[in-house]
């Protein structure tokens, strides 16, 4: 495979992917379904195939107004910065001294090679997880396996159960997997600060040769 959008033109003639999107089609007529369409997959068009480096693996995208765009934890310029967000800031800091921009939006991380995937690609106006049984769990192990066999060595940043069980598929041993407690409000204090991710990831990079992240990201004008 050469690109994300060679990979969506192979599903979209899988008969899963086409019953997947009939199902999001359906509950888009109903009523607000998040992110919009055209944000669906962009994680995809600003984290371009051959630039991949890092992969961070959310659940479900953020079902309020105005929130999600396609890419795990981050949310658009504009929003109030979520708590789970908020503390890989707080993480950011204590890892590599950089100070948390002025916003919750993660664009400038995914432009530099990291995708930030969800495990369901949509869900419901106010209703968390309300999609994950259309067949998104399908289309996530097969993007995985694309990743699995990428010719490059990946970090794979995995927060919580729920990432670490989806990613059971990936078992390629030039990649390098970065279990911890996920940054939730809920579950941070039991081991997510002070797991030092960010700096984890840029070691190996850099050891593989690949190149670190610029893990700082410029404040937003308003």
């Amino acid at each position: 495979m050469k690109s994300w959008s060679e990979f969506l033109e192979q599903e979209a003639n899988e008969t899963y992917f086409v019953e997947l999107m009939e199902k999001v089609g359906v509950a888009r007529r109903l009523g607000n379904v998040y992110p919009p369409e055209e944000d669906m997959f962009s994680c995809f068009k600003l984290c371009p195939y051959e630039k991949t480096k890092v992969v961070i693996i959310g659940q479900d995208p953020y079902h309020r107004a105005g929130q999600a765009h396609g890419l795990s934890f981050s949310v658009k310029p504009g929003q109030k910065i979520p708590p789970s967000l908020r503390n890989m800031y707080k993480e950011l800091k204590t890892d590599l001294n950089i100070d948390a921009p002025n916003h919750g939006y993660l664009g400038g991380w995914a432009e530099q090679g990291v995708l930030m995937m969800n495990t369901s690609w949509s869900v419901q106006e106010g209703a968390a997880g309300s999609h994950k049984s259309y067949g998104w769990a399908t289309f996530t192990k097969r993007v995985l396996a694309e990743l699995n066999d990428y010719p490059e060595p990946l970090v794979f940043i995995l927060w919580g159960n729920h990432a670490q069980k989806v990613a059971e598929g990936v078992t390629n041993p030039k990649h390098y997997l970065i279990k911890g407690t996920h940054p939730s409000p809920l579950a941070a204090n039991g081991g997510f600060f002070g797991s030092q991710p960010f700096s984890k990831a840029n070691d190996f990079l850099e050891k593989s040769g690949r190149g670190k992240i610029d893990w700082a990201l410029q404040n937003i004008n308003s």
